[in-house]
């Protein structure tokens, strides 16, 4: 299938390992002109080089001229930016009856008010364009929280009622905003949630991993690259009809529709 976004220009959150940068990889391999970001720029740097066309930005999302520094460095390189890919590395696992303000307040600056100033700096060019795509990587804890990820089920929640919002306010103008909600797949990120129940539960972290596995009907950890062709596919032309959606990605894990 033609994807029809050859030539769009993309810029991709966190994208350095992981999700982001499977995301990015699939992007640029149906032509997309793709920003690689994230707060190693030596990484973000190689990533791009290995790209078509692409370029690395570090930059650190949380600081208040982050989101305006990488649409810059973005625009610079490439023109207007027509796919936003939202993204950011999650909280620390933690527990709803013993996480602070503090915590609290620092997950909506990572998980929210991040993303608001980027939609808030890409948006108004995509509606006069009458294009565009705003694609938020989350979690499946936005419709099913995970039990030791409150801070992340907090966030993620709050950036998803945002954006569901959002997508009845532009999808009139030629603009699709979406979720996509990953299950477990192999990243670091999943590694260290396993770590983290496993030091919890006072187990090896191989044997929580094949207990995640084995949760999932699919029998598996999902892997990068299958999740970034659905990530190419919400961001195409292709899926124009396809917006306020929260789809997920985790080989059936959620047991619900």
């Amino acid at each position: 299938m033609d994807l029809g976004i050859s030539g769009r220009t993309a810029v991709v959150c966190a994208s350095t390992s992981g999700l982001g940068e499977a995301t990015a990889r699939a992007l640029a391999a149906e032509g997309v002109r793709t920003v690689v970001s994230g707060r190693r720029g030596a990484t973000a740097q190689a990533i791009a080089a290995e790209l078509p066309e692409a370029v690395g930005v570090e930059v650190d999302l949380t600081a208040t001229d982050g989101p305006g520094r990488l649409v810059d460095a973005a625009v610079a390189a490439f023109g207007p930016v027509d796919i936003l890919v939202l993204n950011s590395g999650g909280p620390p696992p933690s527990v709803a009856a013993e996480i602070s303000d503090e915590e609290v307040l620092s997950a909506v600056n990572t998980l929210v008010l991040a993303q608001r100033r980027l939609v808030s700096l890409t948006l108004p060019g995509m509606r006069e364009r009458a294009w565009g795509r705003v694609l938020a990587i989350g979690s499946s804890g936005v419709v099913a929280p995970i039990a030791g990820l409150a801070l992340s089920n907090v966030g993620r929640a709050a950036l998803g009622g945002y954006l569901k919002t959002l997508s009845a306010e532009v999808a009139a103008d030629g603009v699709t905003v979406n979720m996509l909600l990953p299950g477990r797949i192999a990243t670091a990120r999943t590694d260290a949630v396993d770590r983290s129940i496993a030091e919890r539960e006072g187990v090896d972290v191989a044997d929580v991993a094949a207990r995640g596995a084995a949760s999932v009907p699919v029998g598996r950890y999902g892997r990068p690259d299958e999740f970034g062709a659905v990530a190419a596919f919400l961001c195409s032309e292709a899926a124009s009809y396809v917006t306020g959606t929260a789809t997920r990605c985790d080989g059936g894990a959620v047991p619900s529709l």
